[in-house]
């Protein structure tokens, strides 16, 4: 049997304050994610899976095909990065999912994406 293949998964987020409205509770954040393939093998990314708290603990998920529109194909030692955005009704919030890829021999497999803070500036110390 083959190594797993190993994908590190980091990300970055900002506030986007010129299209978030505070008085509507609507927060925008962009997000910038990098995807690392450390494995032997040539994957691609099939579909994504996101689960964003809120303060008040509302709980959405967000399921597709690809990032923004893309299943990249990663060699071994290759990044991905791509920004987008998400949609909150909090000044603070979490997100964290996985993302399923599939190999060359056809086997597919789900890499963790761990739980990153959406904050608009100077609300968490």
């Amino acid at each position: 049997m083959n190594e797993n293949p190993i994908i590190n998964i980091t990300a970055t987020a900002s506030f986007v304050e010129k299209e978030s409205d505070v008085q509507k509770n609507r927060y925008i954040f962009a997000y910038t994610i990098t995807i690392t393939n450390k494995g032997k093998r040539v994957v691609q990314l099939l579909q994504r899976h996101w689960v964003l708290t809120n303060a008040n603990g509302k709980v959405q998920e967000v399921h597709g095909e690809g990032v923004v529109g893309l299943t990249p194909t990663l060699q071994p030692n290759e990044s991905f990065r791509y920004t987008s955005s998400a949609l909150i009704e909090s000044a603070v919030g979490t997100m964290q999912g996985y993302y399923t890829f599939i190999d060359h021999e056809g086997q597919t497999f789900d890499a963790p994406i761990e739980r990153f803070t959406l904050s608009i500036p100077r609300t968490l110390h």
